[in-house]
């Protein structure tokens, strides 16, 4: 059913604000625009009683140039692709000194279309994290991974750190979509949505899309105040309802057959005090095909990054290594099982140091 006008969103950060621009029912039937669609073109300042800029020509559709020619065919829509594992490998690694990335591509490698749930507790270097892992796509995929922040309910300092940061990394092509915990929880959920919207439209014409969620927990919150009541509770005063919006957002996470991925890496609170945070993580866990896990114990020691090895893994890892590299994975997951929970991710580190590249590291283990 085609939309009686879309309005479109002139703050980067998908959220309302004065610079909006109004598009009209005609505009998006001629063009057959969507939701998510990209659209630029020249438009006029709001007249006496209008709220919002009007566009008065639509010039591009998704960075493309728009020709008078040009009609509506047949959108793909995302959702009736052909859903495979990933089977590429995002290698993360980009330097020695990064142990972050370096110890992901060993322990928990991301593929593209993956479905990724970093589990953390408080101040055990989730930001830290995160940070690291744009980074690494950014300098290996420059070209061909789109990076998309979706921040939810964050802190406005935040919001700040992890902008300038995309900027720089990413050389202005990232996109940051934000909402600040002080703002209406309808509005939070709203840039959730239309960042997701915007995400497949990128997918359906055959692009890597990588979304960094933070965080599941401030959305699934988010839902539960913002939705109807059920009439139906669970532990700490959770509407089951609101689960099912958030995980819809995870579950868009997929490798396209023969086409492009939208890889979902999304932050999930633990032992935060709360016993609905405890509950979302519960209803999450498994739900992605990789876990990471950050534990406070290690990050009180000072030790970064606080990754839990034995506990952080990806499902189906031997299609995202080669047939030389997964015996040697293999290998290296049962000498970390022989030594003591507290000794594991300490001792990964200090070898990590003393090799150059991950390569280089996996070579020397037989010689350990």
């Amino acid at each position: 059913k085609t939309p009686k006008a879309f309005i479109v969103f002139g703050s980067s950060s998908l959220s309302a604000s004065e610079s909006d621009v109004y598009i009209s029912a005609s505009q998006i039937r001629r063009f057959g625009l969507r939701v998510g669609d990209l659209v630029g073109g020249q438009a006029r300042a709001p007249k006496d009683n209008e709220r919002f800029w009007g566009l008065l020509k639509v010039e591009k559709i998704n960075s493309r140039e728009v020709t008078e020619e040009m009609v509506p065919t047949r959108r793909v829509d995302v959702d009736d692709m052909t859903v495979i594992y990933p089977n590429e490998k995002i290698t993360l690694a980009t330097d020695k000194e990064t142990l972050t990335t370096r110890i992901i591509d060993l322990i928990s490698p991301i593929g593209f279309g993956q479905r990724a749930l970093i589990v953390s507790a408080p101040k055990a270097g989730k930001t830290w994290l995160t940070k690291d892992i744009i980074t690494g796509i950014a300098k290996n995929y420059p070209d061909r991974a789109h990076i998309m922040a979706v921040l939810i309910g964050e802190r406005p300092e935040e919001v700040t750190d992890i902008k300038r940061h995309l900027k720089e990394v990413t050389g202005g092509k990232g996109e940051v979509a934000a909402s600040n915990f002080d703002e209406s929880p309808a509005d939070q959920t709203r840039v959730g949505e239309l960042a997701l919207e915007r995400a497949k439209r990128l997918v359906e014409e055959g692009r890597d899309v990588v979304i960094i969620l933070d965080s599941i927990t401030r959305m699934a919150r988010a839902y539960n105040m913002s939705i109807p009541n059920s009439g139906r509770t669970l532990s700490g005063g959770f509407d089951p309802v609101a689960l099912f919006p958030a995980k819809k957002f995870f579950g868009a996470a997929r490798k396209i057959e023969d086409g492009g991925s939208m890889t979902i890496i999304g932050t999930c609170l633990v032992e935060t005090g709360s016993r609905m945070d405890d509950l979302i993580y519960e209803e999450f866990k498994g739900t992605g095909n990789m876990e990471l896990h950050l534990v406070r114990s290690l990050a009180e020691k000072r030790i970064f990054p606080a990754i839990d090895v034995a506990k952080s893994g990806t499902r189906q890892e031997e299609l995202l290594y080669t047939k030389d590299e997964y015996p040697k994975i293999v290998l290296l997951r049962r000498m970390i099982d022989l030594l003591n929970e507290d000794e594991r991710t300490e001792s990964l580190l200090a070898r990590l140091k003393k090799a150059e590249t991950n390569e280089e590291f996996l070579d020397n283990l037989k010689k350990a």
